[in-house]
């Protein structure tokens, strides 16, 4: 079964253009799903994979032969692209030679597909990043009526081209919206976890999925001998999601000292694992401006990571879970996030912008008055925004505090 992409009609729009069209994301996204079918409804056209050794070897070794075994086809579709090591300046040499000819290519790692393709391919290539599901398109494929509701709403609020105004959504859908907004946030996207007949058939999927990371990423494309360490970062990053990260303490856990541990915060934000954020700042002096925050990219592997699948009802990071779905959500829209933190404990979880403007959102996982904290009513003194946010689980509306618009919006609409 097909889980349509919002991706997909972009890449088709890019397809009469001369360009190489690379593909990357996490593995098991749907990389492979969506090449498949954009080629399956193109003519004189050819699908190959790099997982298949006999064609990447004839690619490395003989692309004269790769090209005329392959090229006499319009659209040659690439999948598993990371694998070849010399990628870049083969890829280079098909574009300039064979220049009628359409290449797509996909790949699981934005670290080899930047140091072994991308950085030959300048003006010759554009990159698309297919993530996993986000919550739009998990609520089309799993609620039709649903859906329905959240566009027209989002006509409403559409934060990319700073248009907001006043929802009027009755007690029940708000219900029925968090409660599947609450399977998303336990289960997260992948598409196959999504396609999953049950719960104990999904902790399987993602078991694979996160053994298959350190299996195929960490040691086959990355050469990583200690995958044990990485893998008790990478539990110790899921408790600390929503906070500083405490470098002693990770250190601590892992075994690795600073300037690994960094190295290795790395590869898994360029392995689409976790998600470092900034803070931001103007004031040295009394606001952060050093440690990061880091969320994961899907919130189902995170807690794969943690042994944790309890209802949000039961659990202690049912607050930094939400902030984790609201961090990926810009994530997979492309928009840059920060968060605001001063020396004297203000905080609010993120801040991105619009027009040249700085807009402040907090998240709280539950709510039931218009009220806004402290640290908000401390970032509008400052910066004096056109208007602020409050995610929460029960208010839909729209108030005034100090002159200034705050919309208190359901995470889902974020």
């Amino acid at each position: 079964m097909y889980i349509e992409r919002k991706i997909e009609p972009l890449i088709l729009g890019y397809l009469e253009k001369k360009e190489i069209i690379a593909i990357i994301g996490p593995r098991q996204a749907g990389k492979t799903t969506l090449l498949r079918k954009i080629q399956a409804e193109l003519e004189n056209s050819i699908f190959l994979s790099f997982e298949d050794r006999e064609d990447l070897e004839l690619f490395e070794q003989d692309i004269k032969g790769f090209a005329n075994k392959y090229l006499h086809h319009k659209y040659v579709f690439i999948d598993e692209f990371q694998y070849s090591k010399n990628g870049g300046k083969l890829l280079k040499y098909l574009f300039d030679t064979f220049p009628d000819n359409k290449i797509i290519i996909s790949g699981s790692s934005a670290i080899d597909l930047t140091i072994h393709a991308i950085k030959y391919l300048v003006g010759r290539v554009l990159v698309f990043n297919l993530y996993q599901l986000d919550f739009e398109e998990f609520l089309k494929f799993k609620n039709d009526d649903l859906f329905r509701i959240y566009a027209e709403n989002k006509k409403i609020v559409d934060l990319k081209n700073n248009k907001i105004g006043a929802l009027d959504i009755s007690k029940n859908i708000l219900s029925q919206f968090n409660k599947i907004l609450e399977e998303f946030i336990i289960w997260g996207g992948y598409p196959r976890v999504v396609l999953a007949g049950d719960e104990a058939e999904k902790k399987i999927i993602l078991k694979n999925i996160y053994n298959t990371y350190f299996l195929r990423d960490v040691k086959d494309l990355l050469g990583l001998a200690d995958d044990f360490k990485l893998s008790k970062l990478l539990r110790a990053l899921s408790v600390q999601i929503g906070q500083l990260i405490a470098y002693n303490e990770l250190g601590n856990i892992s075994g690795y000292d600073y300037i690994t541990l960094k190295k290795y915060i790395n590869i898994l934000e360029k392995t689409f694992i976790c998600k470092t954020i900034r803070p931001f700042f103007v004031n040295k002096r009394t606001e952060i401006v050093k440690n990061p925050k880091a969320y994961f990219f899907d919130t189902g592997l995170r807690n794969y990571a943690i042994n944790d699948f309890n209802k949000l009802e039961n659990r202690l990071d049912k607050g930094f879970l939400y902030e984790n779905f609201i961090a990926t959500q810009f994530i997979k829209y492309d928009m840059e996030i920060n968060f605001w933190r001063t020396k004297s404990d203000s905080e609010v979880d993120f801040v991105f912008e619009i027009n040249n403007e700085r807009i402040p959102l907090e998240s709280k996982s539950s709510f039931s008055k218009t009220k806004i904290s402290k640290s908000l009513s401390s970032f509008m003194t400052e910066y004096a925004p056109s208007f602020s946010i409050v995610a929460n689980e029960s208010l839909c509306e729209v108030v005034d505090i100090n002159k200034t618009p705050v919309y208190f919006l359901p995470h889902w609409m974020i």
